[in-house]
């Protein structure tokens, strides 16, 4: 059978062309203007440095204090994952095998996080955190990132749990194994392909928030990588290569993790949610 190459499949290819450029234009010209002195950046944004200033990373690493920013980021991000990993996955595989009102409707409650947008309620959450004297603290940004995503990762986590067959915890609860051993020995290593979209979807969302760690840590030793790079743009914003070599900084680990983990992303996609 010989596949026939027409103007449709040509008009296609245009198409997809097209969406290619689109998005990758925005990061040709982050990385070339992050390589330009001010007067390049004016003169010609969008052309290649005909001069590249590496002085631009050194500079933005070290008076935009990236270096301990990526490391609160780091710190947040990772804390919080395990949480709403381990949380989420537990969580989930409780609610698809309760096939009772209690199950159903506590799934409705975690659904119902899902709709209300969190901002609404952002200054009694403030209060809160602000009254436990976690402000400018791992512990208060940590908690709150968890039981805001939490509700998303159950239901990614419910939809793929139900599309597994009960034969394989059935099988290690009849040869002796309680609940939480069924689950960490024979159930989890079965989520790997959602556990990887759970953990780019939170991932970028955490790493990329800024309103957030602005509220809670703004001021302290503790501002992620959004956030100084917030107080760098209006404080440097005169020198854009050095802001945008700090953009550049600033994305490469979430783009190293989305990298590794974008195949999960669509098994995850692909196999969970039909469930």
């Amino acid at each position: 059978m010989s596949l026939r190459y027409g103007l449709r499949t040509f008009g296609l290819e245009l198409v997809m062309i097209a969406v290619a450029v689109a998005f990758l234009f925005p990061v040709y010209a982050l990385i070339t203007m992050s390589f330009k002195n001010p007067r390049q950046v004016a003169e010609s944004p969008l052309s290649l440095p005909t001069s590249p200033r590496l002085d631009n990373y050194a500079n933005a690493w070290t008076r935009a204090e990236i270096g301990p920013a990526l490391m609160n980021s780091t710190v947040v991000t990772v804390v919080s994952l395990i949480a709403l990993i381990a949380l989420g996955s537990l969580a989930a595989y409780y609610l698809s095998r309760q096939a009772t009102r209690l199950g159903y409707g506590l799934y409705m409650l975690f659904l119902l996080g899902i709709v209300l947008p969190f901002q609404l309620g952002m200054i009694p959450l403030f209060t809160m955190v602000d009254s436990a004297g976690l402000l400018g603290s791992y512990p208060g940004i940590i908690i709150f990132y968890t039981g805001i995503q939490l509700p998303f990762t159950i239901f990614l986590y419910t939809g793929f749990v139900r599309a597994l067959p009960a034969d394989y915890a059935n099988a290690a609860l009849i040869d002796g194994a309680g609940h939480f051993r069924a689950f960490t020995q024979v159930v989890f290593p079965l989520l790997r392909p959602i556990t990887g979209t759970v953990l780019i979807l939170n991932a970028v969302f955490i790493w990329n928030d800024l309103l957030t760690p602005l509220l809670y840590l703004g001021g302290s030793t503790r501002e992620t990588v959004p956030v100084r790079i917030f107080a760098f743009v209006g404080q440097y914003v005169s020198d854009n290569g050095l802001v945008f070599a700090g953009l550049v900084l600033a994305s490469l680990p979430i783009l190293a993790v989305f990298l590794v983990l974008q195949k999960y992303v669509i098994k995850g996609f692909a196999s969970g949610l039909k469930g």
